[in-house]
């Protein structure tokens, strides 16, 4: 399954980072190597796009893309892909907001006067581990 990930993964990947329709973009760089369960490639277009990905084929998989927004905005992203799933970084990506401080007060009120149903849980899970 994982392999199979990692195989489709990096053809998903040229196909997002592939200019839409009507661009005239021109590959400059292309460069290519496996060796043994291993690969990595790094392609780069005439209108600034580049991404690359190196990784071992079914263990992991890390790269990036950049590209210009059709605003006129540089994006990039860095991404690691293993067996704790896909951990992409930008500040591109969009972030949650902060967390109220009246909520904060209410999760650690909870946490610190559980209910019987809570303690009965908690001892159940120390016999689990």
């Amino acid at each position: 399954m994982y392999k199979l990930l990692l195989i489709a993964a990096p053809l998903l990947a040229c196909v997002l980072a592939a200019p839409g329709p009507g661009s005239d973009a021109q590959i400059t760089q292309f460069n290519s190597a496996a060796e043994g369960a291993g690969f990595g490639y790094q392609v780069a277009l005439d209108d600034g796009t580049q991404y690359s990905q190196e990784g071992q084929g079914g263990e992991y998989a890390k790269g990036s893309y950049r590209y210009v927004s059709p605003e006129g905005v540089n994006i990039e992203l860095t991404y690691v892909a293993d067996a704790f799933g896909f951990h992409p970084q930008s500040d591109a990506l969009p972030t949650p907001p902060p967390i109220p401080e009246a909520i904060q007060r209410a999760l650690r009120f909870i946490q610190e006067h559980p209910t019987p149903e809570e303690l009965a849980d908690r001892e159940v899970r120390k016999t689990q581990l």
